[in-house]
């Protein structure tokens, strides 16, 4: 065979310093921890974790829904999806848009009245105060639903003349008093402390029990929740927290999941009972879990939930139970003592570690009071906020607020102190007997016994009633109500209406329950009319309202509403 001709000396020396650089590259890949084997180990890592997380969740899902719920849940959202994408066709909006304007027009001539003179910039000179005076009077007697006739469901838990001159005079004296001084105000100090034992005293507190005043439900409600979060993330290491509350709870809880990044899970109440279903809560339960809800009552229909047996779940999974009392404030406590039937619901049950309650609702202080308890000081301690290290000094504060009305909390003091044991007890008499004798007029009466259905087994002071007839819709009877001078709370998911009985409002029950009677008769009467005629039934304005917003599988509709009005509140 012929010999391959050599190669040039030059060629010979580059292929050998080619075949040496694979061979050191190779070694350092080898030896380095970042090699190509590595880096596909690490994705790989990478790509299992969060496979191992997505089937995770996907289990929890299951486990917590079960398969047809969880079914429901994907088509109930994909439906959500899709029409808001409908709902941004440019021929939809811009027709979502007018009929929205149009609304928010027709809602702001009732709000803003345009006679009214308006004040929109600061008087060039200051007014006498009798000129003040005179239009303060002039406001107060604005055109408004009657409160003081007892024709207002809740909103205003009035403690009679006496206590209201009392509680004005208590803030007048600490006008400029602010806590967050408690060296210049010392007197506040003192009153606000005081109170929160006394709350506490009132649920049974356990030694080392603890708590804070707040300015509402509310913020006694974000308070808890943020306290539950922060002991879950530096005890557990839990960085998506997520708690289960029943679908009845009050919707602060919504919005301190929104505002701490806390994922909600919402468990039915269904009937007859309306109380939330403890299995489906123990299901929804995973390592995530922060915090379990209850009510006692809750605000829609006025059901204390079985308390006692989210209190065992609670202590069996070892996570923190909160029992929202804001409504029931100072009469659920008081129901054994007045002979009504109660229902456990305080720290006597174990697995409770947390109570919000309302000092400004049965509690008769005024608005702007609440408190929230704890089971002992670590739990509240979550809720405080300290900056060891600001340039304006060492700053800390129990809640959210920085300054605070001492007037308010000197208020509050003076309410419980001149109310006392005995005359909470003598109001939860009136009230809750008031409570129960419509509840006994609504379901003996022919008429109101035909057309309404009360929800569940109501303990306190809130009667909730739905239609019992599908031709009948119970936002009519409220706008009927309405026309007859009474304001009552419209409720969904069931459509309902309550009442939440108040002070006034038990001196007027009997006058309520006939015009209650009046109102169903008529709609009847307009019903049987109406088919006769071969006519459709006619909605009222509610009816409208809530039968458009529940028929829309997208709410987009009616947060866009409700953000108008909350901006019609601020035009002056």
């Amino acid at each position: 065979m012929p010999k391959r001709p050599a190669l040039p000396a030059a060629h010979s020396a580059r292929i050998r310093e080619g075949l040496q650089n694979v061979q050191q590259k190779t070694k350092a890949r080898a030896a380095s921890p970042l090699s190509f084997v590595s880096l596909d180990l690490l994705r790989n890592i990478i790509f299992f974790y969060f496979l191992l997380r997505w089937t995770r969740r996907a289990l929890w899902k299951l486990k917590g829904r079960g398969l047809l719920g969880t079914l429901r849940e994907v088509y109930g959202d994909t439906r959500r999806v899709l029409y808001g994408y409908f709902l941004r066709l440019p021929g939809v909006r811009a027709k979502v848009k007018k009929e929205v304007d149009g609304a928010l027009r027709k809602l702001e001539s009732k709000m803003v009245p345009a006679d009214a003179t308006r004040y929109l910039a600061l008087p060039k000179e200051g007014w006498t105060q009798e000129a003040v005076r005179k239009e303060l009077d002039a406001l107060a007697n604005m055109d408004h639903t009657r409160w003081e006739d007892g024709y207002v469901s809740g909103a205003v838990y009035h403690g009679e003349d006496d206590l209201l001159r009392l509680q004005t005079e208590a803030y007048g004296k600490f006008t400029v008093a602010n806590p967050i001084h408690p060296d210049v105000f010392p007197g506040v100090r003192k009153m606000e402390a005081e109170v929160v034992a006394m709350v506490l005293s009132l649920f049974n507190a356990p030694p080392g029990a603890a708590g804070v005043t707040t300015s509402g439900g509310t913020e006694s409600i974000l308070m808890a929740c943020l306290s539950a979060r922060q002991k879950a993330y530096h005890e557990r290491g839990i960085t998506e927290p997520e708690m289960i509350l029943p679908e009845t709870a009050h919707t602060a809880f919504r919005k301190a999941g929104e505002y701490f990044k806390i994922k909600i899970h919402v468990v039915e109440c269904p009937a007859p009972s309306y109380q939330v279903d403890i299995k489906r809560v123990a299901r929804l339960i995973n390592r995530n879990t922060i915090l379990l809800v209850g009510s006692a009552p809750n605000f829609p229909h006025g059901i204390i939930d079985d308390l006692t047996s989210l209190s065992n779940l609670a202590l069996r999974k070892r996570i923190p139970l909160h029992v929202d009392c804001c409504l029931g404030s100072f009469l659920v406590p008081f129901l054994s003592k007045a002979g009504f039937p109660s229902a456990p619901f305080d720290f006597r049950l174990p697995g409770v570690t947390s109570i919000s309650c309302d000092t400004h609702k049965y509690g008769f202080a005024p608005k702007g009071n609440s408190t929230v308890l704890y089971r002992n000081q670590e739990l509240r301690a979550y809720q405080y906020f300290v900056d060891p290290s600001w340039s304006g000094g060492v700053y800390a504060s129990p809640g959210m607020a920085g300054s605070r009305p001492g007037a308010l909390i000197a208020a509050c003091w003076a309410s419980l102190m001149s109310v006392g044991e005995e005359g909470y007890l003598a109001a939860c008499r009136e009230i809750v007997g008031a409570t129960k004798q419509l509840l006994h007029r609504i379901r003996t009466s022919p008429i109101l016994a035909a057309e309404l259905e009360v929800l569940g087994e109501p303990l306190v002071s809130v009667v909730a009633v739905r239609a019992r007839q599908p031709d009948i819709n119970i936002y009519d009877i409220a706008d009927g109500m309405g026309a007859r001078g009474w304001h009552l709370n419209a409720l969904q998911n069931p459509a309902a209406m309550h009442v939440a009985v108040t002070k006034p409002v038990a001196k007027v029950w009997s006058r309520l329950a006939d015009d209650l009677e009046a109102v169903c008769k008529e709609e009847r009467e307009k019903v049987e009319q109406r088919r006769k005629e071969g006519k459709d039934n006619k909605m009222g304005d509610t009816a409208a309202l809530y039968g458009v917003a529940g028929s829309l599988p997208n709410k987009s509709v009616v947060v866009e509403m409700a953000r108008g009005f909350l901006d019609l509140l601020y035009k002056a």
